[in-house]
């Protein structure tokens, strides 16, 4: 990896992708900008940390970001499992425990990126597949009938887990990581934050009179106001977040209080009040998650088959994230072998999610390694603090709770920037390639499109009961087809993948950036992939990173 403090030297173009000669007529126009492996303006890359004080709030802030999605597959799934606000809680508690358990997990022995590791929506048709088989009246109450199918969650997840382990520690990830070029890179890093525009301004609209205000303040604050109040340029930089959602959850209790949301609809009220997710009062003071706590998992063949296809795509989404994570954190491009034993440990976090009762398995959060970007600090230390408020808010329930409370449309406001600014990063490794190549043109914008396109044809085709468009007589079947080709990342592997290594690949090596790509993808490829040194260096000086 490559570390900087707060200013930055930056290395010189490798000569096999630097930009082409241009004429002195071209050289007047203005200056050009040379390749260059560390994103600008960093203040702290992987190695480099705030101080102590900074660091806490700072990774309050990653643990504020990670609620959003935790508490939106929480209300997408345990009330049609036929979960009560008590169960949701719960749920919520468990979801927050596991993440702490398995970020520490990956920042530690995985690909010691600052990557949290949140819940995966890849697992949410599955899932639904699984209510579907229960929701036939079989079940006395509904809270048997949430406990029974939380028990067949358990077993699937269970039994998934293996897929990501054996592809990952055996090796077959890695293989396929290594004929990667920069031109898969784009495509793939880009869709895992593209594909899920839907929690952006969709999720905001839902009421605009408190999501827009958040986006609107925190673009404004973050990266306006601080020119012109310099003496808190740096306070703005890197907590507006917190401040604007602040003031924003204020704005919305008085809406609620005063009376604004008292005749609309109820959707509205579901998304607009900050009382009406029920969970202060439901949740317990004190709760630790603990293995099987909704009883005995249940294996079901068609259940666990049907979920394969969920774990093939948590790896696809977590290897673009890794990506993502190593430019804005000042790092070298994750050698393969590091993510192909990163995604094998996912695999046991899925087993662990599995065994403790999650609702889904696991994947690296894109909201906050956009946070990393929005912040520019990409300090590994302060997420891994950052756990630490996970797994306290999954034990006292009612803290917990009341951060969770936070209308989604909010989050969704803070979602439209962080996972912006993911896309842009993906979008940065074209400059490793010869970005005027009308073949590498071809295969980038193909595999864009083709990939958003195909996946939004199967998410907008898909019921709330989890139907897809592929239904054939067998159930586990449709599953994984309809889960695999509803998410762009795993198709932008498949079709970059296929075009990049077949459209005359070996007489376009160079065009490729297959020279800048290459030695980071072996063990020994580039000492920068090693670390060396657990202190940082003077200002500007590279120090490796231990991905061995």
């Amino acid at each position: 990896m490559v570390e900087t403090g707060h200013h930055h030297q930056h290395p010189p173009a490798p000569a096999a992708f630097g930009p082409p000669q241009v004429s002195s007529m071209a050289v007047s126009r203005g200056p050009t900008w040379p390749p260059a492996e560390q994103l600008h303006h960093l203040q702290y890359c992987i190695h480099s940390n705030p101080s102590w004080h900074e660091t806490v709030v700072l990774a309050f802030q990653h643990y504020i970001v990670m609620l959003g999605t935790t508490v939106l597959i929480a209300n997408t799934l345990v009330p049609q499992m036929g979960g009560d606000p008590g169960d949701k809680a719960r749920v919520i508690q468990t979801i927050l425990f596991m993440s702490g358990i398995n970020t520490l997990l990956q920042t530690l022995i995985g690909t010691r990126l600052p990557t949290v590791m949140g819940v995966s929506f890849a697992y949410v048709l599955p899932v639904l597949s699984i209510i579907r088989d229960y929701n036939d009246g079989q079940f006395d109450t509904e809270k048997q009938r949430f406990r029974h199918t939380m028990r067949t969650v358990q077993g699937s997840l269970i039994i998934s887990s293996f897929v990501n382990i054996i592809i990952g520690y055996g090796q077959a990830w890695g293989n396929l990581i290594r004929i990667f070029s920069p031109i898969i890179v784009v495509p793939v890093v880009t869709l895992t934050s593209l594909g899920l525009f839907v929690r952006g301004f969709p999720l905001l609209a839902n009421c605009v009179e408190i999501g827009l205000p958040m986006l609107i303040l925190l673009i404004v604050s973050q990266q306006y106001l601080k020119h012109l109040i310099p003496r808190i340029h740096m306070i703005l930089e890197r907590y507006a977040l917190l401040v604007c959602l602040a003031l924003i959850w204020a704005f919305a209790a008085i809406l609620t209080v005063s009376g604004a949301y008292n005749n609309v609809s109820v959707a509205t009220k579901q998304s607009c009040r900050t009382d009406r997710a029920f969970l202060m009062s439901s949740a317990p003071w004190i709760r630790i998650p603990y293995p099987f706590q909704w009883g005995t998992p249940i294996f079901r063949a068609s259940h666990v088959f049907g979920m394969f296809g969920a774990a093939v795509v948590a790896s696809a989404e977590s290897t673009g994230v890794f990506f993502a994570a190593s430019r804005l954190a000042g790092a070298t491009a994750p050698p393969a072998h590091v993510v192909s034993r990163s995604v094998g440990l996912q695999g046991i976090g899925v087993l662990l999610e599995g065994i403790f009762g999650s609702i889904t398995g696991n994947t690296a959060s894109v909201e906050n390694v956009g946070l990393l970007g929005l912040t520019r600090i990409g300090s590994r230390r302060v997420v891994q603090i950052s756990t630490s408020f996970m797994i306290f808010f999954s034990i006292f329930g009612k803290f917990g709770a009341f951060f969770a409370s936070i209308p989604l449309p909010i989050f969704a406001g803070i979602y439209c920037i962080l996972l912006g600014i993911v896309a842009a990063v993906g979008i940065s490794f074209i400059q490793f390639s010869d970005t005027n190549s009308m073949r590498n043109i071809y295969v980038i914008g193909v595999s864009l499109f083709l990939s958003l396109s195909i996946a939004q044809y199967f998410l907008s085709n898909t019921t709330r009961g989890g139907y897809g468009p592929v239904r054939t007589a067998g159930g586990w079947f449709n599953d994984i087809l309809n889960t695999i080709f509803a998410s762009a990342p795993l198709v932008a592997i498949i079709v970059a993948t296929i075009l990049d290594n077949t459209l005359d690949p070996s007489h376009a090596i160079n065009e490729r950036g297959i020279p800048w790509w290459k030695p980071f993808q072996h063990r020994n490829g580039d000492n920068r992939n090693d670390e060396f040194y657990s202190f940082p260096l003077r200002v500007g000086e590279y120090i490796p990173t231990r991905f061995l």
